[in-house]
């Protein structure tokens, strides 16, 4: 008693004593330590690697840009007055872009994402490209010819190499120089071909400059040397109130690519909350260690209550010993994660298609720390408060006694309260997109109850069976429900992590399903883009030689921006999931007739010779993401004009066909005397053999070089290759929280070692065999394992139907052998990891261990 009054007095104590038992090392914390560790690191490595390429986007801005401030415009080039006033601003250069076929002598032929520029290209940057030589001499015109510079997959799907021939429209090419790097790709985009790089002069004489052809004219601006960022700003807004019907999309260097970096905010928002799922499960792992810890501490709390310790002194050491042990996590957590930006730069740098910077990020690493402690705290403090109240006599009770459940006092609520609002409200407040982290947080809490539900109820039923015959299977069952047992922590670590690897499963074979399998079937074999109108009837008739037999659809085709809704600016207007409709330029045609593969929802369609204002049908789901109905007015800007039109109706468009379908469809009258030109579709009869769409695309590149062929399954590989690229990144994330269900799924199990040894000696005393207590053990993991494994099949089929029905709006595609098997792989860790534990106990004589107890 006198080493309590001579020492220190308050909290002071509490920690000295709790560092003199953590000399004993972290026996019972390991899962602890690396559950927090774990989610830690994934926490502050994605904010790392993201804030790394958000600062190479902004270091880098006027590069990706290919200049200080960009003004694009489709089908059309800026006017006299237009260009004047940017040159009088700043040095201007200006590239084109379209997609056009390539053929090759050998007659390959193959879609280009074609792009010409001028003598003053690039603005910002450089090309580079193999041999390296001055990008002037590479393009020029020598010896009849212009210059071009190739990807290296566009020479290997021509079957040529450098110094061959480049068939471009009505022009030769020669291929001088294999593109290496180019400045400024990020800010157009991604393609559906790979790169070939021009002349200007080459393009005009190509003869694919057509009015009306699907051509975008970028014009960069490059202002002073080192000009700040507001008079970049600056020119932009003058631009804008100089020109307010120009119709062109304005970007500045400080947002060069713009949807690339919602992108990234976007995924790395999933990312995170992978990581936060991972430390949620984490907390339980924690709990389950803090509960063990403070059980197989009885002897050591009842000496110290014996001596004079108050609740709040046990409360306090122990707190101490968390807090400390949680602090060992969370640095090992943010080592990693510090460190993970730079072994991303050293080992995939030369592969991101991205500017990365690695560096530390200290706000990023405060993030995660902060977010482990407040993990820590809040599945701790439950434990830890009920051990505040818990008497000598029943601390030196036996152990196995079955004790009435205690809540924690008061003041301990309050704490576990304010720590959870904390950790809710920074979550909140630190997310991109805050609805996104409200519904995850309402998702986990709605798992996590229904979890406890599920093992509460397996407990139940259980209890509740007869008592069978086999002795194996009675003490399986009886282990199931009885006191300390694993039940609950099995079934909430099994079953989080379960669901999710079921849900990413079916998620994974939805798409790939729809992009592979379902839409070949009914999808056109071939679309047609910028058929010009003295051309149409031609390739009609071209088509039904080549493909006698086979459903051919043609419809106008012309290029617009919505600049205005509902007399509010579209700049400024809340879009919702829609704000892609919004941004840039769509495709629009008009139509006589209701197109094929739509449904009117709302309204009614324009009669057949209408002549009245101009109308707009309005795809329906976009309309309700906008706020649109029938009657809104919207102003569209087509070529340099602002046309406005009243919204007649909407429709419902089922996109999955491939067929042809846009979001807006004016009435004809609309856009008389316009000029545009065509979007065909053509579909074999019989689905299209490989030969006969190669003959058919090398047919069409010869005859008809304006007229752009895209082959839909090269597009749908191509779309299927990118999903398969996301779908290894969530995998790759998801595999953290896979991980901590793993680590505190093996913990739970560990938790319980001192009743297994109790059992197990028990059992050896009444003449048990270690086979028959193996095999008692293994019924019960396969018990609790076959029951979360249907929880966690039916949650996880569940969750992927709402993400791929009703978020992705796409045919849900059931993986039934994909999820069995990830059941099953399930089910085999739980018993594995269970009776891995339970091995060496088997072979423990009960004489030592039954004389400890």
């Amino acid at each position: 008693m006198s080493s309590f009054v001579a020492a220190p007095p308050g909290f002071l104590l509490s920690l000295k004593l709790a560092l003199r038992e953590l000399r004993g090392g972290l026996s019972g914390f390991r899962i602890f330590v690396a559950c927090l560790a774990l989610g830690v690191a994934a926490i502050s490595g994605v904010g790392s690697i993201s804030k790394g390429l958000q600062d190479g986007l902004e270091r880098e801005g006027r590069t990706i840009l290919g200049g200080d401030a960009s003004f694009a415009l489709v089908h059309r080039e800026v006017t006299h007055e237009q260009l004047a006033f940017l040159s009088s601003r700043g040095t201007v250069s200006s590239a084109a872009t379209l997609r056009a076929m390539t053929r090759s002598d050998s007659g390959a032929a193959t879609l280009a994402e074609l792009k010409a520029v001028d003598q003053l290209y690039p603005l910002a940057g450089t090309v580079e490209t193999d041999p390296q030589l001055p990008l002037a001499d590479l393009l020029a015109e020598k010896d009849g010819a212009f210059g071009a510079i190739a990807d290296p997959a566009l020479l290997a799907r021509l079957e040529i190499q450098n110094g061959g021939t480049i068939r471009l429209g009505s022009i030769a090419l020669t291929v001088r120089a294999a593109l290496v790097k180019e400045p400024d790709n990020l800010s157009d985009g991604v393609g559906l071909g790979p790169r070939l790089l021009v002349s200007r002069e080459a393009l005009m004489a190509s003869g694919l400059l057509q009015p009306g052809s699907l051509m975008r004219w970028t014009y960069r601006v490059a202002l002073f040397p080192d000009a700040p960022q507001s008079a970049v700003t600056a020119l932009a807004d003058e631009a804008k109130a100089a020109f307010p019907d120009a119709g062109w999309r304005v970007r500045t260097r400080d947002a060069a690519s713009d949807r690339l970096e919602q992108n990234i905010d976007r995924f790395t928002q999933f990312l995170t909350l992978v990581g936060l799922t991972a430390l949620l499960v984490g907390g339980v792992g924690v709990a389950n260690a803090v509960s063990s810890y403070v059980e197989k501490r009885r002897e050591t709390i009842a000496a110290l209550k014996c001596i004079g310790a108050t609740g709040t002194r046990i409360f306090q050491i122990y707190l101490a010993q968390i807090l400390a042990l949680a602090a060992l996590g969370i640095a090992i957590g943010l080592v990693v994660g510090a460190a993970l930006p730079f072994f991303v730069k050293w080992g995939f740098g030369a592969i991101i298609p991205l500017p990365f910077i690695a560096t530390l990020q200290p706000a990023q690493l405060a993030l995660a720390a902060l977010y482990g402690f407040l993990i820590a705290l809040v599945f701790a403090l439950w434990p830890l408060g009920r051990a505040h109240d818990l008497p000598v006599s029943a601390l030196f009770r036996d152990h196995l006694a079955d004790t009435k459940l205690r809540w924690p006092r008061r003041r301990y609520l309050v704490l576990i309260g304010l720590s959870l609002a904390a950790l809710i409200a920074l979550m909140i407040a630190t997310a991109p997109e805050k609805n996104v982290a409200a519904i995850f947080l309402a998702a986990a809490a709605a798992i996590f109850l229904l979890l406890r539900g599920v093992a509460l109820a397996i407990m139940a039923v259980s209890r509740r069976l007869p008592r069978p015959s086999n002795a194996g299977l009675r003490i399986a069952l009886s282990n199931i429900h009885r006191p300390g047992a694993l039940t609950p922590s099995v079934v909430l670590s099994l079953g989080l992590g379960l669901a999710l690897l079921v849900a990413l499963t079916l998620i994974d074979s939805s798409i790939r399903n729809q992009l592979t399998a379902a839409l070949p079937a009914k999808a056109p074999s071939f679309f047609f883009v910028d058929i010009p109108n003295s051309d149409a009837d031609a390739f009609d008739a071209f088509l039904n030689e080549k493909a006698p037999g086979s459903a051919i659809d043609r419809v106008p085709m012309l290029r617009g921006r919505i600049t205005e809704l509902k007399g509010q600016s579209s700049e400024n207007y809340p879009a919702g999931d829609a704000a892609w409709v919004l941004r840039g330029d769509r495709g629009l045609t008009f139509a006589s007739k209701v197109p094929d593969g739509a449904t009117i929802v709302s309204g009614e369609w324009w009669p057949e010779n209408y002549e009245g204002e101009p109308l707009v049908s309005f795809e329906a789901e976009n309309a309700g993401h906008l706020g649109l109905k029938v009657g809104d007015e919207i102003a569209v800007n087509v070529l340099g004009r602002e046309v406005r039109a009243k919204i007649a109706n909407l429709r419902k468009v089922e996109w999955e066909t491939l067929g042809i379908n846009f979001v807006l469809v004016f009435s004809p009258n609309t856009f008389a005397g316009a000029p545009y030109q065509y979007l065909s579709t053509l579909t074999f009869a019989d689905g299209g053999a490989p030969n006969e769409e190669i003959s058919l695309l090398r047919d069409s590149a010869a005859r008809f070089p304006a007229i752009i062929a895209i082959r839909v399954k090269d597009a749908l590989t191509t779309l299927s290759d990118l999903a398969g690229n996301l779908a290894l990144a969530v995998r790759a994330g998801s595999g953290v929280t896979l991980l901590a269900s793993v680590l505190v799924l093996g913990g739970a199990l560990a938790a319980g070692h001192r009743y297994r040894i109790y059992d197990a000696m028990i059992l050896k005393v009444l003449g048990a065999s270690r086979r028959r207590i193996l095999a008692a053990f293994a019924l019960e993991y396969a018990l609790i394992g076959f029951a979360t494994a249907l929880f966690g099949l039916a949650a996880g089929a569940a969750a992927a139907w709402v993400v791929v029905a009703q978020v992705m709006d796409m045919a849900f595609f059931a993986d039934v052998p994909g999820a069995v098997t990830a059941a099953l792989l399930a089910l085999g860790t739980t018993v594995v990891l269970g009776l891995a534990g339970t091995w060496r106990l088997v072979n423990l004589k009960p004489a030592p261990v039954l004389r400890d107890l």
